[in-house]
């Protein structure tokens, strides 16, 4: 027998990494089988000494750019040079639609937020039957429970009113007025692929109404790879809802169907008889289908039906009518139907047309004891418009008009209907002055024969550099028609509320600004991003409900609503784990009343941390809310607290199963003071300001029987 020793023959190499042609500082480059990680210096190279020869696998990463992993042959060369593409799904690389133009997020002057398909397919798991998941734990953004009984929630942003905020659903206006409170709660978040989130006035582009901000829902769309998603949830608390998704394209045609339905039973876990959650029946369809006579041209229609019933109140009541001390309940019954329709073709290799439409009928019943508010709203939008973008600036030019119908039912005393047709002309430019400075213009004008004229000019200037750090200020003017559809009205039910008096009235009238700082690095293997925001917003002519002998009138505050604060966000990423946290500043003060108080039911901080962990089999997510003390309207302050909750989702090839722990420290107002004041046949319902339902343990399932994507 013998023995025969070889020596791994040793070598050095050198490795730089590029962006296009600039040298990348800080990139990590890590050999797998010597397990050596290095970073790039000044001229992006890296050196290692006594490599052994042969195949050697290696990985690039850097923040902002896509994982590269190669194998290399040595001693075949000595010295490699690799080039790094941007990371298209990182937050600077996405192509917002909201800004209408097709530059990524890094490129845009107005400050846009952007809620990404993974974070959205998240939050589903949390709440399936609405998005108020998605907004409620973005920075800044408060959901306003408005009802006990009928669980109706309205969105402030930045500590204003929800009637200041403009839903938006593929650039099209949803859901306004007489839907109030009910409006977040009827729109199911499966079939959404992102959000994009502007705070600050935004009429620019998007008209009246977007004072405090606007949300911009961007529905799925058909790929050629067929996609089918069936989501199925069970709460304790009695709540049952099924989601389905399904969508493909060929070469001339494409669908997306979508159809949800949820039954909650009504849910008391305090056992005082009143409901905290209200028994709800709910079902929505919403087919779309798309036409590409060209590679150029694009037609998509669609459908929206909703039928949505709910009840809640006196648990005895609910369950067998009135009887005895048992009487109270307050009855929300409404079935809406909408159309969409867009056509957009590429007019040659720089410019645009579109046109889009979309006609909403909207029938809505409130019945509590001894009063029923009912009546019909029909809006429609159609809007034209012409974009162009050379290589440095994007230009946008269009009209559009916008009608509003509300009919109230015949047999209401008060009559309060109303009729809106407003006219609007727009244009906004983004112009690249330098490769570091990108500037945003932007005027509108709408025209409304009851309300006059409103000019919306808009500005914002963008600051970046190529060492992660980049600006934005910017500011603009907003208005908003008014209506009765407001919180205070919808709080009594818009019972004993006179219409609106055009000949005493004005429209709201707002100006804001916003700036704000963002930077991100990488440390060793960390990944690292913080923005700082700071904005102030003010109302002038706020519309306010007065008592006037035994009803309630509108009138316009003699002083201004001022907004003013901070957001704050940071992230740590490290390999498959991340790290969010968040605080929100909110002084929203109004001087039309003695001494400026605080907005009642605003808080003035919060605070959020959520920490994932996310891979190809697991996704686990441990979150922690805090709410500081809001003031009360009849000047007390509420109690602060946190809440707590807990994600668990096991990813297969055919789909997913999950379990979600919601607020499972049981933090309800319930533990704090009432939620309902006797007596029982004549309740009195105290402001919310905290979870009224407590804890809720959901499980879940989401098939995938193709179509399904890789983590």
């Amino acid at each position: 027998m013998s023995c025969l020793t070889v020596k791994a023959q040793k070598s050095d190499i050198q490795i730089q990494v590029l962006s296009e042609k600039e040298p990348i500082i800080g990139a990590n480059v890590y050999l797998e089988s010597e397990q050596k990680l290095a970073v790039t210096d000044t001229d992006g190279k890296v050196h290692f000494s006594n490599i052994s020869n042969g195949k050697q696998n290696i990985t690039i990463s850097y923040l902002g750019f896509e994982t590269l992993k190669k194998t290399i042959q040595i001693p075949s060369q000595s010295a490699f040079v690799f080039h790094l593409e941007p990371n298209e799904n990182e937050l600077e690389e996405v192509v917002l639609q909201t800004s209408r133009t097709s530059r990524t997020v890094r490129k845009i002057p107005t400050r846009i937020e952007f809620i990404g398909s993974e974070e959205l397919e998240e939050k589903a798991t949390m709440n399936p039957t609405n998005i108020s998941m998605v907004l409620r734990e973005s920075t800044g953004i408060q959901m306003q429970q408005t009802s006990l009984s009928s669980g109706n929630s309205n969105i402030k942003i930045q500590g204003l009113d929800g009637r200041y905020t403009q839903l938006l659903r593929d650039g099209f206006p949803l859901y306004s007025g007489f839907s109030s409170g009910l409006s977040i709660m009827q729109i199911p978040p499966l079939d959404l692929k992102q959000f994009e989130i502007i705070k600050g006035s935004s009429s620019t582009l998007y008209g009246g109404g977007a004072i405090a901000g606007l949300v911009n829902m961007i529905s799925k769309t058909p790929d050629e790879e067929a996609d089918l998603d069936i989501m199925l949830t069970q709460t304790h608390a009695l709540g049952s809802t099924a989601n389905v998704f399904y969508s493909k394209r060929n070469k001339r045609f494409g669908t997306t169907l979508y159809s949800s339905a949820h039954y909650q039973k009504a849910y008391d876990p305090e056992d005082d008889d009143f409901s905290n959650l209200p028994k709800t029946k709910s079902i929505s369809f919403n087919p779309k289908f798309f036409y590409y006579p060209s590679e150029k041209t694009t037609l998509w229609l669609g459908v929206n039906g909703t039928y949505d019933d709910r009840i809640g109140g006196d648990m005895t009541t609910i369950k067998s009518g009135q009887n005895g001390i048992h009487q109270y309940t307050e009855d929300n019954v409404s079935k809406r139907f909408s159309t969409q329709a867009v056509y957009k073709t590429q007019l040659d290799s720089l410019s645009n047309f579109n046109i889009k439409n979309s006609v909403s009928y909207f029938d809505r019943t409130l019945k509590v004891p001894d009063f029923t508010f009912s009546g019909k709203q029909i809006n429609s939008f159609t809007e034209v418009s012409y974009e162009r973008a050379t290589a440095k600036t994007d230009w946008i030019l269009g009209a559009n008009v916008y009608s509003v119908n509300f009919d109230e039912a015949d047999e209401s005393v008060l009559q309060r209907d109303q009729k809106e047709l407003t006219y609007g002309l727009f244009a906004n430019s983004i112009f690249d002055i330098s490769e570091n400075w990108i500037l945003e213009t932007g005027l509108r004008t709408d025209y409304n024969a009851d309300w006059g004229f409103f000019p919306l000019p808009r500005i914002s200037l963008l600051y970046k550099n190529e060492n992660g750090i980049s600006s934005r200020i910017g500011g603009g003017l907003g208005y908003k028609i008014p209506d009765i559809f407001t919180e205070e009205a919808e709080s009594i039910n818009f019972k004993n509320v006179l219409g609106i008096d055009k000949d005493n009235l004005k429209a709201e009238r707002s100006y804001g600004m916003n700036y704000d700082v963002n930077f991100q690095t990488k440390l060793g293997e960390i990944g690292f991003s913080a923005n700082q925001l700071f904005y102030v917003t003010a109302i002038q002519n706020a519309l306010l409900l007065n008592s006037s002998g035994t009803n309630f009138k509108f009138e316009n505050a003699p002083e201004i609503i001022l907004s003013k604060g901070a957001e704050t966000n940071i992230k740590f990423n490290y390999k498959d784990f991340k790290w969010f946290l968040n605080y929100a500043f909110i002084d929203t003060r109004l001087h039309y009343l003695a001494g400026n108080p605080q907005k009642p039911l605003t808080p003035k901080h919060n605070i959020g941390s959520v920490i994932m962990y996310e891979s190809e089999a697991w996704r686990i997510g441990f979150e922690t809310y805090y709410t500081g003390k809001q003031v009360l309207s009849n000047g007390t302050n509420s109690r602060d607290y946190t809440t707590m909750g807990f994600l668990l989702m096991r990813n297969f090839k055919w789909g997913a199963l999950f379990s979600n722990f919601e607020n499972f420290t049981d933090r309800r107002q319930s533990r704090f003071s009432s939620l309902v004041l006797p007596t029982h046949n004549n309740p009195t319902f105290p402001e919310i300001y905290a979870p009224t339902d407590g804890f809720i343990f959901s499980l879940g399932i989401i098939i995938k029987p193709f179509g399904n994507k890789e983590h």
